[in-house]
């Protein structure tokens, strides 16, 4: 994810190259990333966070404490810090940085095309042109959404963060069936992406519920109608909703741990 939001800032023009700063302890990473972006990449995050405005946490959740502990006598007054680690409430980073100044941003996998969901909460105290900022830097990734609580973080865990897993595994479900019935399966992907790819399309065009649109293609006594049947008497439509639910409850027990 660390690699996407650069590319997006490059690709924006939010920020010069040499303006961008990656601590990376693996030197085969550091040529690589130095390589791929032409950015200053360092081995040393201490070095890397030093003259920073904005210093972006993308690590793993296990290492958090080592990197809280390398950084947080290093850190200015007047510098963000914005974390996309998974679990990790701004709670836990302000304490472990000792630092008050915290954004935390939940993207999701399709940031990598730069059609992305991210959804934020900021401290209370991050000056307004500083939001401005970030902002632009969530939007070169696709959509952002800026939440006045953290509660919401969770759920955009479960919802938006986890979300494509549950497109993906239905996706998989139509081209399988479409196979199963006879389709080659290279005509099946192709029917199976693009009736996801209109379907989606058509609610964001037409701004109608997908009760509503769902509505139009289903003629009583039909094949949708039919099909529509079975989802709802195998609980299709409830079980995505414990999907959620067991996501966000899982969300909430790793930010507790």
């Amino acid at each position: 994810m660390a690699e996407v939001m650069v590319a997006g800032i490059l690709e924006n023009n939010l920020a010069a190259k040499e303006d961008i700063t990656i601590g990376e302890r693996l030197e085969s990473r550091r040529e690589y990333l130095a390589k791929k972006f032409e950015v200053n990449v360092l081995a040393n995050n201490i070095d890397a966070t030093r003259d920073g405005k904005l210093v972006i946490l993308s690590i793993k959740p296990q290492d958090l404490n080592s990197v809280f502990n390398e950084i947080r006598e290093e850190l200015q007054e007047d510098q963000i810090v914005v974390s996309i680690v998974a679990g990790a409430s701004m709670k836990k980073i302000s304490q472990g940085l000792e630092h008050h100044s915290i954004i935390r941003v939940m993207p999701n996998a399709p940031a990598q095309i730069g059609e992305g969901m991210s959804v934020w909460v900021a401290s209370p105290d991050i000056p307004s042109a500083d939001l401005t900022v970030v902002e632009s830097i969530l939007e070169s990734l696709g959509e952002q959404w800026l939440v006045k609580d953290e509660k919401y973080i969770d759920m955009a865990t479960a919802l938006s963060a986890s979300g494509p897993a549950y497109v993906w595994l239905f996706l998989e479900g139509l081209i399988d069936g479409g196979v199963h019935i006879g389709l080659p399966r290279e005509m099946a992907e192709l029917l199976a992406i693009q009736t996801v790819f209109g379907s989606i399309a058509m609610a964001q065009n037409t701004g109608l519920h997908p009760a509503n649109l769902r509505d139009m293609v289903t003629s009583p006594g039909g094949t949708t109608t039919e099909a529509l049947l079975v989802l709802k008497e195998d609980g299709f439509q409830g079980t995505i909703i414990q999907a959620i639910v067991a996501a966000y409850e899982k969300a909430q027990e790793l930010g507790e741990s």
